[in-house]
């Protein structure tokens, strides 16, 4: 802290901002006399070394292992059920999520899922900034594992570039071949790993090797691989900087209490190369030696100030560290920091990191509420589900009795691990008949007993007579009421019974 409060000889943020606007002005003007196309320069980062670093290295290790081994995963459901743990099963119209199933007509839990995420999502980047898209984006993910790749068959940074300037000989040639066949290799298995969890992994996987598998199986592998080896290969940083949305959206969920991936201007200007043994009176710590530059995998100078491409990987952090060690001077030049930080030091205030402010507050106020009540949902849902449609042609027909009879589809799902019998009865009217085709079993007092197997749904033809004279008006309200025989889930449906005009 004493070096921080020691910097007062240092340019105010005023002129250090002054600076960089003055410097973005004249870049306008220069590209006002070029082309306003600006071809791409490629970025051959140099690996770090470090803290975050070997976070980033577990975080790629974690999400990958989950992403690849998660169709792998059995769960026994029972006989005739599927075993694979995480499943979206499209022809049966389930998705399966170890002992949680949900059904079409249950898409509100995906919804609530998605809403959480956004949630957790504005949470994250109101506390840290970018965190999200550093360490756990699939693009960083894939993006790392790629240039990782590309180290092992080409070199460092500086053996990189040298191989790209050079001529097309054999080692050249031996050299990006063999990189490419690992990136397809790693393309094919990303896209492979994806249709697996719409499909069950093992049988599936035997039919890709023996080329037994359907058009569609084949198709979206080829296409998820075209797409992970095009983005986490070739287009890299252009991903995040031209086409994710999420750069020009975060500055809604910041404010200037955000941590974020800063370069300490007051501490490290002005800057300037440093020799052994001289003096650090009336400068900064920023020796100039780019490493927080090139190490990052976007390609630009963290010195610059808060930037829409920066994904706050912290690379530059540990490639900072990592001088300022060497120099003997503090680490942190570059570090997660606040705008209100630069503030407080100017005044020579301490620096604070406020994690819990309002607008955390109601995010996580929200990501709880939102979680509850998926939550309260999901632990007493009905494993009963009942569907009445009415028939519309026609409305009704009068029997030579005189009576007059209504046509209905009832459908029933059994949501429960056993098979059930379930009991229709009709409330809200008197004197009535119920028949059901296909059904032979009654109770007592004559309503049709339906059986319906484990996890399925039942649909049935119904058909409702009710003498005329009962009749108050050309439209009366009536229920059916759905029943486990062996159990207590209930489910009621309103409809109505029509009948001539009165």
């Amino acid at each position: 802290m004493a070096d921080i409060k020691n910097s007062a000889s240092t340019p105010s943020s005023d002129d250090h901002h002054q600076k960089i606007e003055r410097a973005n002005v004249e870049a306008v003007n220069k590209a006002g006399e070029r082309s306003l196309y600006a071809p791409r320069k490629k970025i051959h980062p140099q690996r770090a070394k470090g803290k975050f670093r070997t976070i980033k290295w577990f975080m790629m290790l974690f999400t990958l292992g989950i992403y690849y081994i998660t169709p792998w995963i059995r769960w026994d459901r029972g006989e005739g059920m599927p075993d694979q743990a995480v499943l979206i099963d499209i022809t049966g119209r389930r998705f399966y999520f170890f002992f949680i199933e949900i059904w079409p007509q249950e898409v509100y839990y995906v919804t609530g899922l998605m809403i959480m995420g956004g949630i957790a999502l504005f949470l994250v980047t109101s506390t840290a900034g970018r965190m999200w898209c550093g360490y756990s984006c699939p693009q960083t993910i894939w993006t790392d594992l790629f240039l990782a790749v590309e180290r092992f068959f080409e070199g460092e940074r500086n053996a990189r570039i040298k191989l790209d300037k050079a001529p097309w000989t054999f080692d050249k040639i031996y050299k990006r071949v063999l990189k490419h066949i690992v990136w397809i290799w790693i393309a094919l298995l990303t896209g492979g790993a994806w249709v697996f969890y719409f499909s069950d992994a093992p049988t599936l996987y035997q039919q890709i090797l023996t080329n037994s598998a359907s058009f569609d199986a084949y198709f979206w592998i080829g296409l998820l691989a075209a797409f992970t080896y095009l983005l986490g290969g070739i287009a890299r940083e252009q991903v995040c900087t031209y086409m994710c949305p999420w750069p020009r959206i975060q500055a809604v969920m910041m404010d200037e209490e955000t941590l974020a991936v800063m370069y300490r201007y007051d501490r490290g200007e002005p800057r300037g190369p440093h020799k052994k043994n001289e003096s650090w009176e009336g400068r900064g710590d920023c020796v100039q030696c780019r490493q927080c530059v090139v190490v990052c995998p976007m390609g630009i100078d963290i010195r610059d100030g808060m930037q829409l491409e920066c994904i706050q990987c912290s690379l530059c952090i540990d490639a900072c560290n990592n001088i300022m060690e060497k120099v003997g001077r503090p680490q942190g030049l570059i570090a997660y920091d606040s705008l209100k930080n630069f503030e407080r030091r100017k005044k020579g205030e301490e620096n604070k990191f406020r994690i819990i402010r309002p607008r955390t507050l109601f995010y996580s106020f929200l990501l709880a509420v939102v979680g509850t009540i998926m939550l309260y949902s999901l632990l007493n849902r009905s494993e009963l589900d009942v569907n009445i449609l009415r028939d519309r042609n026609p409305l009704f027909v009068q029997l030579s009795s005189g009576d007059i009879r209504n046509g209905y589809t009832l459908k029933i799902m059994n949501k429960s691990e056993v098979e059930q019998k379930y009991s229709i009865e009709i409330e809200g009217i008197e004197n009535y008949s119920i028949r059901a085709e296909g059904i032979e079993e009654h109770t007592v007092d004559g309503a049709p007993i339906a059986l319906v197997t484990r996890d399925k749904l039942r649909s049935l033809r119904v058909f409702v007579t009710i003498p005329e004279e009962n009749l108050e008006s050309d439209s009366v309200d009536i229920t059916f009421a759905v029943s486990a025989i062996d159990g207590d889930e209930k489910d009621v449906q309103t409809t109505s019974f029509k009948g001539p005009d009165k």
